[in-house]
């Protein structure tokens, strides 16, 4: 992903987004260029017009998304909290059990 963010910030400043830019604004950031990645990323985007791209993203509505995460997050955690209440009811129980077995 960093790959495409340093394509990015290169098309936004009007450079030419080739191996070596791409290469240095890694560099930049502190972490060894894949030359792999780098070569993969130049060849997918010799054929994208990065303005027609960005425009088209920037209509898909980005609250819908994140509104749809945090709704199926509280489920998760709702049958986490519902788990974690069985197994201390099933624990209470098999702890009045054992005393029951001791004065039974």
């Amino acid at each position: 992903m960093e790959y495409v963010y340093a394509a990015l910030i290169l098309h936004r400043l009007g450079k030419e987004i080739n191996e070596e830019n791409v290469a240095k604004i890694i560099s930049a950031a502190g972490v060894e260029p894949n030359q792999v990645k780098i070569k993969a990323l130049i060849a997918a985007l010799s054929e994208v017009n990065i303005d027609d791209a960005l425009k088209s993203v920037s209509s898909i509505p980005i609250a819908s998304v994140s509104v749809t995460s945090t709704t199926q997050a509280q489920p998760s955690e709702e049958k986490k909290e519902k788990e974690k209440e069985k197994e201390k009811e099933a624990a209470q129980e098999e702890a009045v059990e054992g005393l029951a077995a001791l004065f039974g």
